[in-house]
């Protein structure tokens, strides 16, 4: 396959751009071209077959040996057979293409994302919506200036128990949050130490690649693998803490992002040939106080709180969280009485530092009333209704928490306490961290600036 230039690319799709949902007038339907699915992917596909007025009319993956198998499936789910690509910018050519859904490794979500909404599509992508905190700004800049709607893959904002959960939260029932924790625990097994090989005959191993430095092939920076890697990956903190920090910000209402960041951990017992981490433990504080913390790992860990993953909310009454379908607790402090003080002294300092605690239920938590609509049929109701504020988990939504992941990244990597500026999104004054908010692209597939 012959690489093409961003300008060819940009030139060749102009004409393509009229493709906007509006001008498909066959009974409001719907065309999508499902962009990476040999994981995930195969979530997009299937979910968007089976809603009505959908047709997965595309796929596109660098792997062609995935091609059969799923062109039989949607196939059979929708009644049409796929076109197939292994280069995005060829598929975003087709004018009668509505709208594209990204699961890609983590390092081309933004370049595919700018370059669907340069040619006229909406877009769903996958968390985390971005490699890096730059992109995700041109992400949020792109959907702004084509007018599409762009999902990102936070897919439990869609949960009503959650919904309920976070509701709760934000109108104090339980009294004002004034820190809050996330933790994910989920396991892996080690990806051991592999060699380099030959590229396997399908596989386009360079657009794989994309916009991160050429390497040599092997099987552990391929299939899943790429997660271990920091050209490809943002870390188990990016992979699902993105999901559980995505609540946590959503219930404290943080629309904007924390002033400080310190993050430690490091890579333990995995002789392997893994790059990032497999434990983190991130602090945010915010400019009003409120701190946020993040814990991830996929090292074997107990629950916390009876979860492996899931959401804490403390007040000065208790907490609340996610665990058991969303519960509360409470805390109560009961002096202890010291019995024959001595003569003329006072037992109070004793019954305050030491008092009695314990721990009960507190009110159950109300459902939110409503049906349930899944991440993408949202996504789709919004296509049609060309409504950006019904998204479940709009662009900068996506972008704010994905960030968060990021600020950790950037904090564990330089190894210090770092100061942000929300408003330029920028460390003052520190070269070695703001050195990191970006990367450099390798030619042709370059994050278009400006978008």
């Amino acid at each position: 396959m012959k690489d093409r230039t961003r300008r060819d690319f940009v030139v060749g799709t102009a004409l393509g751009a009229g493709a906007a949902f509006s001008q498909n007038p066959a009974a409001n339907q719907v065309r999508l071209g499902v962009v990476g699915f040999r994981g995930r992917g195969r979530d997009h596909y299937r979910s968007f077959a089976r809603i009505p007025g959908v047709k997965v009319a595309y796929l596109c993956d660098i792997d062609e040996r995935l091609f059969p198998a799923a062109v039989q499936e949607v196939e059979q789910l929708g009644g049409d057979r796929p076109e197939t690509f292994v280069d995005i910018r060829k598929m975003l050519e087709r004018k009668d293409l509505d709208a594209i859904s990204i699961a890609t490794p983590d390092h081309w979500h933004a370049l595919h994302a700018i370059w669907g909404c340069q040619a006229g599509k909406d877009v769903y992508v996958e968390k985390p919506v971005s490699h890096n905190l730059y992109e995700g700004r041109k992400m949020v800049e792109a959907a702004r200036k084509y007018g599409r709607m762009m999902q990102a893959g936070l897919n439990r904002r869609s949960e009503r128990r959650n919904l309920a959960g976070v509701r709760y939260v934000q109108q104090g029932a339980l009294g004002k949050a004034y820190r809050a924790k996330a933790v994910v625990y989920r396991g892996r097994t080690t990806i051991g130490k592999v060699q380099e090989a030959s590229i396997p005959a399908g596989v386009h191993w360079d657009v794989f690649l994309g916009p991160a430095p050429y390497r040599a092939y092997t099987l552990n920076r391929f299939h899943y693998g790429w997660h271990y890697y920091w050209d490809t990956a943002t870390t188990e903190v990016g992979n699902n803490g993105v999901h559980a920090i995505d609540i946590v910000r959503w219930g404290l209402g943080k629309n904007t992002h924390p002033v400080k960041v310190t993050c430690s951990g490091g890579r333990f017992e995995d002789d392997s040939d893994q790059e990032t981490p497999n434990y983190q433990n991130a602090t945010f504080e915010y400019a009003d106080g409120t701190l946020v913390d993040l814990e991830a790992t996929t090292l074997p860990s107990p629950p916390f709180g009876g979860v492996h993953m899931g959401e804490f909310f403390y007040t000065a009454r208790g907490y609340v969280t996610s665990a058991n379908k969303w519960s509360t607790v409470l805390g109560e402090f009961t002096p202890r009485e010291t019995p024959d003080p001595p003569s003329g002294v006072s037992n109070r300092l004793n019954n305050v530092s030491f008092p009695q605690i314990a721990y009960k239920p507190g009110p159950a938590i109300p459902d939110v009333e409503g049906e349930e609509v899944s991440h993408f049929q949202n996504f789709i109701n919004c296509v049609r209704s060309r409504k950006r504020e019904d998204l479940a988990c709009e662009i900068l939504e996506g972008h704010l928490s994905t960030s968060l992941c990021h600020l950790a990244n950037i904090a564990f990597r330089t190894g210090r306490k770092l100061t942000f500026d929300p408003a330029t999104e920028t460390f003052p004054g520190d070269r070695d961290a703001n050195a990191l908010l970006r990367r450099k692209y390798r030619e042709p597939y370059v994050l278009p600036d400006p978008v």
